[in-house]
């Protein structure tokens, strides 16, 4: 099996991992993966709007108080994927 090539690169590799790494079914605040990550609102809009044209997150935006807020949460298509890219990674570093 091949590595999805849209997981594999680093940014959406590390924001794929820190989200399933919540737990399924969690949620994260938008500026908190900001920090977390360490990436601008640009950079972390165009990696998300990518992952969730595939289908692989949901982005929900929303309002606490008078304050707009995006959340972001691995879809079930996204959780499957990322455990299958990580499960192919792992068989490839494996030995022989």
């Amino acid at each position: 099996m091949a590595l999805d090539p849209l997981i594999h690169q680093e940014t959406r590799l590390r924001l794929m991992a820190l989200l399933a790494g919540l737990g399924e079914g969690a949620k994260a605040e938008f500026s908190w993966l900001k920090g977390a990550l360490g990436l601008t609102e640009g950079n972390l809009s165009s990696h998300l709007q990518k992952l969730e044209e595939a289908g692989y997150v949901a982005v929900e935006k929303g309002f606490v108080g008078r304050r707009p807020r995006t959340w972001v949460g691995l879809t079930p298509e996204g959780l499957r994927a990322y455990q299958s890219y990580r499960e192919t990674l792992l068989g490839l570093l494996e030995p022989s």
